[in-house]
């Protein structure tokens, strides 16, 4: 007990010198940052500065990699939240090779730019316990079933029918219906994705922290829906090292006056990852108008980073994303810095 207290006691205390150095940070947010996210005294004077900060979060389960970032943007707020709705070009980069929004309700046309060839997904060689993407069992049986892969046509009638898996999923996704993919048997191992999630959301109390109600709304969408809150989904087809992956985001959009929190949690990944989380927090600058805080915390899995060289590939992974983190700090802020 003495060494509770005592730990209460440091705690307490580093916060009230933060305070007092650090008149600009909100103190909710203050708090998640030294509380949740391990920032600093030193950090929090940083980023006050208007330098980036970022650091690891430590993983509450193998395969896990959690990160956070912030940064001070001198722009207002609202300048960034438009632009994020704009999510087609906010999230423009050379690792994104194709994006688009869903339309609300969404229609199969709305992945008429998504291309997929070779590179995306072989359906040919799609076996259960063996296929390059991530898909439940009856759907890599549909492969086998119902293409005829003597037919000149066969990949394209492929492509289009993982096309329609990915939509089906969406549509399932928005209904709260048990089609939604449950169980992942692309590998020996089945990934439950929707296990993994909430797994992953009980060791994110940041987002709670927050927005008392958030966690709900993002565990059992739609049924708990957050009033106010403000959601869309997007699909996107992105590289890293070199191979291709797609993903379909849900974004939660909570404004509130002085802060504005949003949520981007992966509701399929073709590839790499069993789940992911992402929160991200514009806060205004206490007492300096026309600036804000950026605060971008990610918490993902992968069933590829466990085993006996986990620690080691999830800490390679840890100093690439820390790092691409950095660079994607500071061209959002450079964007948005940027007068016409």
């Amino acid at each position: 007990m003495t060494r509770v207290l005592f730990a209460i006691i440091v705690i307490g205390a580093a916060a009230f010198v933060v305070a007092a150095v650090t008149p600009g940070i909100a103190p909710d947010l203050r708090a998640v940052l030294l509380h949740d996210f391990r920032f600093s005294p030193a950090d929090l004077t940083d980023l006050e500065r208007g330098r980036i900060v970022k650091r690891g979060l430590g993983a509450t389960t193998p395969g896990e990699v959690a990160v956070v970032a912030a940064t001070r943007v001198d722009v207002e707020k609202n300048v960034f939240v438009e632009r994020f709705r704009d999510i087609a070009r906010f999230k423009a980069g050379p690792d994104v090779r194709q994006i688009g929004r869903f339309s609300s309700p969404p229609t199969i046309e709305d992945l008429a730019l998504l291309t997929i060839d070779d590179a995306d997904f072989d359906g040919r060689a799609c076996r259960v316990g063996d296929c390059d993407v991530r898909l439940p069992a009856d759907s890599i049986r549909r492969f086998q079933k119902e293409i005829d892969w003597t037919a000149p046509d066969a990949d394209s009638r492929a492509a289009a029918l993982f096309k329609h898996m990915i939509f089906d999923n969406v549509q399932a996704y928005l209904a709260g219906a048990s089609a939604r993919f449950a169980e992942y048997n692309d590998d020996r191992r089945p990934i439950h994705p929707t296990q993994e999630f909430v797994g992953l959301l009980r060791n994110f109390p940041a987002i709670g922290k927050l927005v008392p109600d958030l966690p709900a709304h993002l565990e059992h969408f739609p049924s708990a829906a957050l009033a106010g809150a403000e959601d869309f989904l997007y699909w996107s087809k992105e590289v890293v090292a070199g191979l291709p992956f797609i993903t379909i985001t849900h974004v939660t959009i909570v404004t509130r006056a002085s802060e504005v929190v949003i949520t981007s949690k992966d509701v399929y990944s073709s590839r790499y990852f069993d789940t992911s989380l992402g929160v991200t927090v514009a806060s205004d600058v206490v007492g300096g108008p026309g600036a804000f805080y950026l605060v971008y915390a990610n918490r993902a899995r992968a069933s590829a980073l466990k085993g006996m060289l986990g620690g080691l590939r999830r800490a390679l992974v840890e100093r690439r994303v820390k790092s691409g983190l950095d660079d994607n700090l500071k061209n959002v802020k450079l964007r948005l810095e940027k007068r016409p």
